[in-house]
C-alpha cells in the first residue's frame, strides 16, 4: 500500500505514525508537515480537517482491496465472496492496526467527529459489495450496504483486539454475523415482496384504463382538449 508516495500519501502515512505513537490528539497538521516533509500549504490543498486524512486512508484501502479481489467462481456463494473482501480489507489494514486502535478509541469519545466518517464508511461497504459481485440495484441495495456496515463495525472491534496469527477470532465473528445478516436480509426482502403484492392487490382494477379514457374525453363544446389541435 502507498507504493506511490505522493504528497497526499506521505501525509496519510505520517498521520498514522503519529497516531500510533501518541494517539489521535497527537495528529496535528504542523506535526504531519514536520514528519512528512510536506508543507502546510500542500496539506491544505489535499485536506480540510483531520477527518479528511481518515477518509483518504479509507479510499486507499478501498482501492487496494479492489485491486486484490479475484473474479468470483461458480463454487463461491455471495456470502463467501463478501467474507473474502472483508478479510482482504483487514489484512490490508494490519500494518496500521496500532494507529487504528488508538484512533478508534479516541473517536468513541468524540461522536461528532466520528459521524463525519459515516458517508465514506458506507462508500467502503458499497465498494466491497461491488467487488464481491453483490446485487446493488433495486430497493435492497441500501439494505445490503447498511447491513454490511453494521456487520463490519462490530467485527472491526473484534479485529482490533485479535492478535491470533490467522485472525481466527475475526474470521469466526465475521462468518457468524454474515450468516445472520444473510438470513435477516432474506426475511426482509420476502416481507417487502409480500407487502408490494398486497399493495398492488388494493389498487382498483382498470384504474389505468379509466384514467386514459378520461384523458381522451373531448373538451366541452366539442373542442379538442389538445391545444395543438386548435
Amino acid at each position: 500500500m502507498f507504493e506511490e508516495y505522493s504528497k497526499r500519501n506521505k501525509a496519510i502515512v505520517a498521520a498514522l505514525e503519529l497516531a500510533a505513537e501518541g494517539g489521535w490528539k497527537a495528529v496535528t497538521f504542523p506535526a504531519i508537515a514536520e514528519r512528512s516533509g510536506v508543507s502546510l500549504a500542500d496539506l491544505r490543498r489535499d485536506f480540510t480537517c483531520k477527518t479528511d486524512i481518515l477518509r483518504a486512508f479509507q479510499a486507499e484501502i478501498d482501492a487496494e482491496v479492489l485491486a486484490k479481489s479475484k473474479p468470483a467462481t461458480p463454487e463461491q456463494s455471495p456470502r463467501d465472496r463478501v467474507f473474502d473482501m472483508v478479510m482482504t480489507r483487514f489484512e490490508a489494514m494490519t500494518p496500521y492496526k496500532p494507529a487504528l486502535r488508538r484512533i478508534s478509541a479516541a473517536l468513541c469519545c468524540h461522536p461528532a467527529e466520528a459521524v463525519q466518517l459515516i458517508p465514506s464508511s458506507l462508500a467502503a461497504q458499497y465498494w466491497m459489495l461491488a467487488g464481491a459481485g453483490a446485487k446493488l440495484d433495486g430497493p435492497g441495495a441500501g439494505l445490503r450496504v447498511a447491513g454490511l456496515a453494521s456487520i463490519y463495525c462490530k467485527v472491526f472491534g473484534v479485529w482490533l483486539d485479535d492478535d491470533t496469527p490467522g485472525l481466527d477470532h475475526t474470521m469466526a465473528a465475521l462468518d457468524r454475523r454474515l450468516k445472520n445478516g444473510e438470513e435477516w436480509l432474506a426475511r426482509v426482502e420476502t416481507a417487502c415482496g409480500s407487502f408490494c403484492r398486497f399493495a398492488c392487490g388494493l389498487m382498483p382494477r382498470g384504474w389505468k384504463r379509466r384514467e386514459r379514457g378520461d384523458a381522451a374525453q373531448p373538451a366541452p363544446g366539442g373542442a379538442s382538449a389538445n391545444p395543438a389541435g386548435a
